[in-house]
Formats: structure tokens, C-alpha cells, sequence
């Protein structure tokens, strides 16, 4: 008996990936910002990444995915296939992601009586 609670992100037969399980308007729009689309079926709305992006790329969008999804607190199944190599800190697979320089932080105003 599979679990219904939980958000599952697999390579599908097909070599897609997909999302699958109790995905409302939240976890929909955080799998939208990892990459992933929304595409009507008739028995609902199918979540997958875009096809043929190379392996590469779908690992790093599926488990950043899945790491949004679990900082919001949702029970998230991903595949172990789809965990990028040589991952030691979960980062945005966006471009220009990156952090903030220090010299780009506002500068300490100073205080008045």
C-alpha cells in the first residue's frame, strides 16, 4: 500500500521526471520555481521537468525541488537516481544564484539624538 501523503519526485519509465502525489497550489508554485511544468491531463495536472535537458540538469532541478518542498514542511519520497554527485550543500540550480557580496550590504547609518 503506497503512502498518500507523500510527495514523490522519480525518472518515470519513459526517463521523465515527474512529481506525483498530494501536490496543492504551494507545492505546485515551489515546483514551478525549481523548473518543473504543469501540464493538464484528464485525470488532473501532470508536474514534470522539460524533456531531453541532459541528466545532469534534471538531478539538480529534481533534488532542489525536493529540498524547497521540505523546507516547507512536506513529506517529500525522491528517487536516490536523482541526487547529483558530489552534492555537499543544497544551492539554487537557478543562473545568477549566488550570494550577496559583503561589499554590496548598505552600509551601517549612523545613529542621530
Amino acid at each position: 500500500m503506497e503512502d498518500t501523503a507523500i510527495i514523490s519526485i522519480t525518472r518515470g519509465r519513459g526517463g521523465q521526471v515527474e512529481a506525483e502525489g498530494p501536490i496543492d497550489a504551494l507545492a505546485s508554485a515551489l515546483l514551478d520555481r525549481a523548473g518543473f511544468i504543469r501540464q493538464p491531463t484528464l485525470s488532473g495536472t501532470w508536474h514534470r521537468l522539460p524533456f531531453d535537458m541532459g541528466e545532469e540538469w534534471e538531478n539538480e532541478h529534481a533534488s532542489y525541488a525536493a529540498d524547497m518542498l521540505r523546507a516547507a514542511r512536506y513529506a517529500i519520497r525522491l528517487d536516490p537516481a536523482l541526487t547529483p554527485g558530489n552534492r555537499h550543500a543544497p544551492h539554487s540550480p537557478r543562473q545568477g544564484a549566488s550570494p550577496i557580496p559583503a561589499s554590496a550590504a548598505p552600509a551601517a547609518v549612523p545613529r542621530t539624538r
